[in-house]
């Protein structure tokens, strides 16, 4: 009989990378044909997210691609993926997944192998390449390109514009879902139009924040249409009212805004969305979120609240940098690019105020403060 050292040798040294995942999508087990592949330690990879290793281009194209498919069916196969290693050096994989699911449903882990792809992945681009030489498409990305002041990285994340393109047959898939929801659907359906109706609004933000970061980081800052506001508070209560129906969380809703306001209203209620997102994500769920918008003197205070482990210092240094996710929720399934927080803070830059966080054992806060004169 084997002795289980000669299947753990197997699993190290097998000719294809090993990764298992926990039920939170986090590195548990890497084997050492894939360090050697990424020339990482484990001290680099345990506990780090699959995203983690992906480029900007291809987070954008798991989140909204490849993880749903899995979430749905509990596999896939062949998938086409670059995995970036020391010292930024891409390595092209075709990854295989499966997940393994307790009596209940719920997913405990997820397996993937990993195969090097990098004579294919040449043939394929080789091929691309030259059906693309001349036509007018090729044109467009070179002058776009032409465009960009930095390179390398910001390049990458250039290329993220591309979703402006998915617009449309994304709004066509959602319609299509609104339609057929309202038929007469076995639990199974009615399972699965639901989770393709989340996907859908969640590639949809998705694409809205890959958008405003790339406006802001090629022209200098986001884009806001500052006019006289009779009633922001009615449409940060509709804010605060749609994330409490899609999370039936508590949230204390306390506005009290008496004078008009010189502002961007659409803006300061996606500012909003996004404390309150990230709150409702990373927050202690027996805790209820407060929500403030006051006026405090000449200004206009906004804040968001809610319970939980503080967020080590570290971390809060680094929370507004785009596609930072500092993972201090423990134990809650991780979801977005990074971003929410980022514009966040260019809408409060652009309406000439600032965005702050503080966090100890009681209470995690982010402040907004902007001057509230009309000049």
């Amino acid at each position: 009989m084997d002795h289980p050292a000669d299947f753990r040798d197997l699993f190290d040294n097998a000719p294809c990378g090993y990764l298992i995942l926990d039920n939170r999508g986090r590195i548990m087990l890497v084997n050492e044909t894939l360090r050697s592949w990424l020339q990482l330690g484990d001290e680099d990879l345990l506990g780090k997210r699959l995203l983690d290793l992906l480029p900007v281009a291809g987070r954008v194209f798991y989140e909204t691609h490849f993880a749903p498919l899995l979430r749905m069916q509990g596999y896939f196969h062949e998938v086409a993926l670059d995995l970036v290693g020391k010292d930024r050096v891409r390595i092209p994989v075709l990854a295989n997944a499966s997940q393994r699911v307790d009596p209940d449903g719920k997913v405990e882990e997820t397996r993937l192998a990993l195969f090097q792809a990098k004579s294919r992945r040449k043939y394929e681009r080789e091929l691309f390449d030259a059906n693309l030489a001349g036509e007018k498409a090729r044109e467009e990305v070179e002058s776009l390109n032409v465009a960009l002041t930095e390179t390398g990285l910001l390049r990458d994340e250039f290329i993220a514009i591309l979703g402006h393109d998915l617009r449309n047959p994304l709004a066509s898939i959602g319609a299509g879902m609104r339609l057929l929801a309202k038929e007469e659907l076995t639990s199974k359906g009615r399972q699965v139009t639901d989770l393709i109706e989340g996907s859908v609004a969640r590639m949809s933000r998705l694409i809205d924040d890959v958008l405003d970061f790339t406006r802001g980081r090629m022209g200098g800052g986001l884009n806001v249409d500052r006019r006289k506001e009779d009633e922001l508070h009615l449409h940060l209560e509709q804010v605060a009212s749609e994330l409490i129906t899609a999370t039936d969380r508590q949230v204390d809703v306390d506005i009290y805004l008496p004078k008009p306001l010189f502002v961007d209203a659409g803006r300061i209620g996606q500012l909003v969305s996004n404390l309150l997102g990230n709150a409702l994500s990373h927050g202690a769920e027996d805790t209820p979120v407060e929500f403030s918008a006051q006026m405090d003197g000449a200004s206009l205070v906004i804040s968001v609240s809610n319970g939980g482990d503080p967020i080590p210092s570290e971390v809060v240094e680094r929370l507004f940098q785009p596609f930072f996710r500092g993972g201090h929720a423990a134990g809650r399934h991780e979801q977005g690019l990074g971003l929410g927080l980022h514009i966040a803070c260019e809408i409060a830059k652009a309406h000439g105020g600032t965005l702050t966080v503080s966090s100890s054992i009681e209470r995690t806060t982010f402040e907004f403060r902007m001057p509230a004169n009309e000049a």
